[in-house]
């Protein structure tokens, strides 16, 4: 586990708890996005690793930035994130309460690499058996990328299914060379 994630976790939890308590989980998941975003930003990104700023400072311009689009209580959040120096974990605090979201939702994120471009049709059988497989309603993000050749390449949570052609000749690859 990175240490990254080790710090992130608790603030991820207190913020998916609360976002569940008001019954606003995508609105909290919108907010978290562009607070992420705001310190993704390589411009915000050195401020907060400028030894002479302070994070409370910081924390006053993404919450400026982020503007009408934070309540309240998220606000109070990203002032507890400053307080204890932990802006930057905002893009993996936003990451785990995603996962967070999707297991509370029962769904699952699911990216498909096809070597060609899926047809609607085919999206949905896929999402449907993706969806008997795991028990799970299926948010499915399908890209093209020529160079599998064909077939795909599922992501879905810590699982990978390479279908790909250019899977299967790496594996021939491997096997000729042993």
């Amino acid at each position: 586990m990175s240490n990254l994630t080790k710090l992130a976790r608790p603030y991820a939890k207190a913020a998916f708890e609360m976002a569940r308590a008001d019954s606003a989980l995508a609105k909290w998941s919108r907010m978290l996005g562009s607070a992420a975003s705001i310190v993704a930003n390589p411009d915000v990104r050195k401020l907060i690793d400028s030894p002479g700023v302070f994070e409370s400072s910081v924390a006053k311009l993404v919450r400026e930035t982020g503007g009408e689009r934070f309540n309240a209580k998220f606000a109070h959040f990203i002032d507890v994130l400053a307080g204890n120096e932990r802006l930057s974990l905002l893009p993996e605090i936003k990451s785990m309460f995603t996962d967070l979201r999707l297991e509370e939702e029962k769904e699952l994120a699911v990216k498909v690499v096809s070597a060609v471009e899926l047809s609607d049709d085919q999206k949905k059988r896929m999402s449907d058996a993706l969806a008997r497989r795991f028990d799970r309603n299926i948010e499915l993000r399908a890209t093209v990328d020529p160079a599998l050749i064909g077939g795909a390449i599922i992501h879905a949570g810590d699982m990978v299914i390479d279908g790909s052609i250019k899977g299967e000749l790496n594996k021939l690859a491997v096997q000729l060379a042993d």
